[in-house]
């Protein structure tokens, strides 16, 4: 932890995701295509009984982001190690385009943090590459090494695997509230899902991930902030919060209901529902604007300059004269989109933002909840 402390109430606070506004991967879903046959399609069912049972059912106890802690039997059951963990997560980092800078930038004007549901190896690893300071960082600790599995436990797992690909892909409308408001099918699947996971799976032991994994994801995310602000003697109106996924929900609520800000980056409909502004973009250099305009005049300072969001009024809002430089370069015409979040335009937003995160991330991923 970074032990800088707060000068007094003015001092601004950098929080953010790192899939999605840092990094393009998805890393536990690009562990599980490396590891397991049929990975890709395995991890999108999972993730989507993971958005059901904690948006939709909203299980007891359950948070978004668990389905880091599902997949761990079946890393195991087809060779995955730490070590080869680690060396697939380092040699697979994909950066968004000035990722770097943007840490880098921020860290240097306010206490920056990464709070991340990724495994550590790779926000490990993704630090080592940006130079960002890994003591700074909040996510998901993984020991897949300390399980057994057996020969015979190994079999049953890889035909829970199979018999998991092999299902349909779960539905969820919008607005769904309830497990009935999802198709037959996907109802089903929800119901064989439940007993291969907290039937079957928490006998076996491997099922021990369960209660050893703690993906921060969540509810997680949001004690993080409140442990950020705490051991900085801060305050949560002056964090800035930069996610873009269902993991995010919890953090970007908090953050805003206590007077800070909430930015989706190329987020997905439940950061969209959360957030205050959305930015639309293929380069951070827009986050490192957004995060020294907070620093410079609060939240207010933001607002008003998403209002008046083009190259003159990046000037006129006294951004600092190296971004305003760097952002003319890549954006000679029209800057990214940044846009405030109204109850008239969120809909809208939600299905813009979710398709340009599919162009900046790939499809797969950004299908991902």
């Amino acid at each position: 932890m970074n032990t800088k402390t707060l000068q007094d109430d003015r001092q601004k606070i950098f929080i953010s995701d790192c899939e999605g506004p840092i990094s393009k991967n998805d890393n536990a879903y690009e562990l599980a295509v490396h590891f397991i046959p049929s990975g890709g399609k395995f991890f999108s069912l999972i993730s989507k009984y993971d958005d059901v049972l904690a948006d939709v059912v909203k299980k007891p106890g359950y948070r978004a982001g668990n389905t880091l802690k599902l997949i761990v039997p079946f890393l195991k059951a087809y060779g995955a190690t730490e070590d080869k963990i680690w060396k697939y997560s380092a040699e697979n980092i994909l950066l968004v385009p000035g990722a770097k800078d943007t840490l880098q930038f921020v860290n240097t004007i306010m206490p920056s943090f990464i709070v991340s549901t990724s495994y550590k190896p790779y926000i490990n690893a993704l630090c080592h590459l940006t130079k960002f300071p890994q003591e700074n960082t909040y996510c998901t600790e993984l020991y897949i090494d300390k399980y057994v599995v057996t020969e015979k436990e190994t079999e049953k797992l890889k035909k829970l695997r199979k018999e998991i690909t092999n299902m349909s892909m779960i539905k969820i409308p919008k607005g769904a509230d309830s497990l009935k408001d999802l198709p037959q099918g996907s109802r089903e699947n929800v119901e064989k899902l439940n007993k291969i996971f907290w039937e079957k799976i928490t006998k076996m032991d491997t099922g021990r991930a369960f209660q050893d994994v703690n993906p921060v994801g969540g509810e997680k995310k949001a004690e993080a902030v409140k442990d950020i602000t705490g051991k900085l003697g801060g305050e949560i109106a002056n964090v800035i919060y930069v996610g873009d996924s269902i993991t995010d929900v919890e953090p970007m609520e908090l953050v805003r209901e206590n007077g800070g800000l909430a930015v989706s980056f190329n987020g997905n409909e439940y950061a969209i529902r959360e957030a205050e502004i959305a930015v639309l973009a293929d380069n951070t250099v827009v986050t490192s604007i957004l995060a020294n305009t907070f620093n410079q005049f609060r939240k207010e300072g933001v607002i008003q300059l998403a209002k008046n969001w083009n190259h003159s009024g990046l000037k006129k809002h006294c951004v600092d004269s190296r971004l305003v430089e760097r952002v003319s370069e890549l954006y000679p015409e029209k800057l990214p989109e940044v846009k405030i979040i109204t109850d008239s335009n969120r809909k809208g937003l939600s299905e813009k933002s979710s398709d340009f995160r599919k162009s900046v991330r790939g499809k797969a991923i950004g299908n991902l909840g």
